[in-house]
């Protein structure tokens, strides 16, 4: 067998805040190499929702017994918000702490590490997509539940309080005419006047 008839080994990662779920090897071979790269190239949010609708798949068929997606529902979808939190990069301090509501603790703790809000909500909203692109009803998605939205509302509060400051989005800074002209039209010259 040739090099090229080979199949070739992918590592596919699912990845929040940098490393949620486990990576696994899926063999590709070379013969569909050449129909992928007819196709245009996923964009980094349709390439991000793929590889999280892959890892909510595996992880319904890691539960005992095995989940189909059209037994899931929005407990499945709370479970596995939590089981992400064990792959969370976020300190989120604990009542009990010395630096609970501290911004900038002087020193480190014991407190866990979760799942930022932000990552979540993105993730949820990435879900929930999916969901419906891959024939899912929009009347039935687990991921649009109200329970899903209380949840999220209820660890952005939390999240807010422990760490001290709120969750604001950042602004993009704008840019100002001056910016891009330069100088104010005050030190523009000013054309001369033709004398006649």
């Amino acid at each position: 067998m040739s090099s090229g008839a080979r199949a070739k080994e992918v590592v596919v990662s699912s990845s929040l805040e940098g490393g949620v779920g486990s990576s696994r090897s899926v063999a590709a071979s070379t013969t569909n190499d050449h129909h992928h790269q007819q196709q245009a190239p996923l964009s980094r949010y349709e390439s991000q929702k793929r590889r999280d609708w892959n890892t909510f798949g595996q992880y319904l068929k890691n539960q005992r017994p095995p989940v189909s997606l059209s037994q899931c529902n929005c407990n499945h979808v709370l479970e596995f918000l939590r089981y992400l939190d064990q792959f969370g990069k976020t300190k989120v301090h604990l009542h009990g702490c010395v630096f609970y509501g501290q911004p900038d603790p002087p020193a480190p703790c014991t407190c866990p590490l979760r799942q930022a809000w932000g990552s979540l909500d993105a993730l949820i909203g990435r879900l929930r997509a999916a969901y419906e692109e891959n024939g899912g009803s929009p009347e039935t998605n687990p991921f649009g539940n109200g329970a899903i939205r209380v949840y999220l509302r209820e660890v952005k509060e939390c999240q807010a309080k422990a760490r001290g400051i709120p969750y604001k989005k950042k602004k993009k800074k704008k840019i100002t005419n001056t910016q891009i002209k330069g100088p104010s039209s005050d030190h523009v010259a000013k054309p001369m006047k033709q004398s006649s």
